[in-house]
């Protein structure tokens, strides 16, 4: 367990807890503590679903701008590539994730909720990537995560302008899922998150790398990855499973093993 990050499982739900305050200030220590927690995440069989969360007041409000300031290009050309893995970190958990986003959530805040496959934000929410204000670029992925999400007009103009977007917009543009009053956003997003305890985990992780690895490439290239993922998933135990119970039972009511 991290000093400022840590993992804790309840009811197959895993919570990735970012606890740094005052704002959850994404410094080098952080990042680090996020690819662990992600890596342990990954790894246990009793984490089934995952939910990021910065706590009541603020997910994250960006990296540590006092620890980058007089960093030379040498330093950060590495350091630039150890940042993005580790939020990378978090977008190849192979099950559902979901950030519950409360007050600010900018810069290096905003790219780690976009690694998430869902946003559920506070009313109160505020997000962006103002970096182009300090006279840089999103660098953990703000310039090709939020594209895809929103498309290039409206992720250009988040970026360019490095304007705060309110919750409202946000939902408007897609770029968060649901918006629900503050003090309700961690339990709306552990709600999603308990819809896949008991669902198949190969079916989902095959699912979510078919989507993700799709938007990689060209449609072709898609279509076969998702034969590959679909014809592997028949050497599963829950493949028998739900096809067996769906012929005794009908639709729904499979009890799976996640193997």
């Amino acid at each position: 367990m991290g000093e400022f990050v840590r993992l804790e499982v309840d009811g197959g739900v895993g919570t990735i807890r970012l606890e740094r305050p005052p704002m959850n200030a994404l410094n080098r220590q952080v990042q680090e503590e996020i690819r662990a927690a992600a890596q342990e995440a990954t790894r246990r069989d009793d984490v089934r679903a995952v939910v990021v969360y910065g706590g009541e007041k603020v997910f994250a409000a960006g990296a540590d701008i006092k620890e980058m300031a007089e960093m030379s290009y040498v330093d950060m050309a590495s350091r630039a590539r150890e940042l993005s893995s580790s939020f990378t970190a978090v977008a190849e958990i192979p099950k559902p994730t979901v950030a519950a986003v409360t007050g600010y959530a900018l810069g290096g805040g905003l790219e780690l909720a976009l690694c998430c496959d869902r946003r559920v934000a506070g009313d109160n929410a505020k997000v962006g990537q103002p970096e182009i204000l300090l006279g840089v670029i999103p660098g953990a992925g703000g310039t090709q995560r939020l594209a895809r999400l929103v498309g290039p007009s409206r992720a250009k103009d988040i970026v360019y302008t490095g304007r705060f977007v309110d919750a409202t917009e946000a939902l408007h543009i897609g770029l968060v899922d649901e918006v629900v009053a503050p003090d309700g956003v961690y339990e709306a997003a552990r709600a999603w998150a308990s819809k896949f305890t008991g669902a198949a985990a190969q079916s989902l992780a095959a699912a979510k790398l078919a989507i993700d690895g799709g938007l990689d490439g060209d449609l072709a290239s898609g279509l076969r990855l998702e034969s590959q993922l679909f014809a592997g998933l028949f050497a599963t135990e829950d493949q028998k499973t739900g096809m067996r119970s769906f012929i005794e039972n009908g639709p729904g009511k499979a009890n799976f093993s996640g193997k």
